[in-house]
């Protein structure tokens, strides 16, 4: 009698250890969108109705920034702070928040630093070509207009600026680590050349929504193989394919 016992404790803690995995991964079905198979970017406007600029906005990002139109664009007037490291794994990537403080100006409009974060590979391309990975540093005006500022990033010598973020990822999907003691500055990681691409674009993750200011460097900034490595074990296809121009005029800076 005992011993049956012991047998049906024992089935009864690895039954609750199989209903542990199965709702560890119930955090891939909060999530109604991906990158692969069926709730992949090509579905993406036929998942939700909220999703459904995704397949019929005509505006939408990233793009292949080629044929350019060379203009005079006003200079991004870059004022960043630093701030303390908040970073979480959201499920599609590793996102950097930033506490208010932060801001850009463009032709007179100031715009918050929000948030950071990083495809693997580039998202936007250059002549059709993709760089190992990009940043997307995303800014919101008082009025409620986005402008997304974009750095490609290729191989080259370790990028001092990601040491702290990659040190940190969390473990745990979904859930925001404040790490005390560590500050960061955005300014730290930008290009010296600010020279830029400037279009009309949308968000590159459902919904994908219209209308936001794109601003991509054309310089890039160097990370090392090992750091665009460290980052491919956590998402090393997180890139939405590119979209046509349609209509929109691309320009780049003198």
């Amino acid at each position: 009698m005992l011993l049956k016992r012991k047998f049906l404790s024992i089935a009864l803690a690895l039954g609750a250890i199989a209903l542990s995995g199965c709702s560890s991964t119930g955090h891939d079905h909060a999530h109604a969108w991906g990158y692969e198979g069926n709730i992949g970017a090509a579905h993406w406007g036929d998942l939700k109705p909220e999703y459904a600029t995704c397949k019929l906005g005509s505006k939408q990002s990233p793009i292949d920034l080629t044929g350019a139109k060379v203009s005079k664009l006003s200079p991004i007037k870059f004022s960043y702070k630093s701030s303390q490291l908040k970073i979480i794994d959201n499920g599609h990537t590793i996102q950097t928040n930033f506490v208010p403080g932060s801001t850009i100006t463009v032709n007179g409009k100031k715009y918050n630093l929000l948030q950071m974060h990083f495809h693997q590979p580039s998202e936007e391309t250059v002549n059709g070509k993709a760089y190992p990975m990009n940043a997307h540093l995303v800014h919101k005006s008082a009025d409620g207009k986005l402008a997304v500022v974009g750095v490609f990033m290729k191989e080259g010598k370790e990028n001092s600026f990601l040491k702290a973020i990659w040190k940190n990822i969390p473990q745990q999907k979904d859930k925001e680590v404040a790490v005390s003691k560590v500050k960061i500055n955005l300014a730290k990681f930008l290009p010296k050349n600010k020279h830029y691409y400037a279009y009309t674009g949308s968000l590159t993750t459902p919904p994908c929504s219209e209308d936001v200011t794109w601003m991509v460097m054309k310089t890039p900034v160097e990370v090392s193989k090992m750091q665009i490595a460290a980052f491919g074990k956590y998402y090393s296809h997180n890139a939405r394919p590119v979209q046509p121009l349609n209509d929109r005029v691309l320009k780049v800076s003198k």
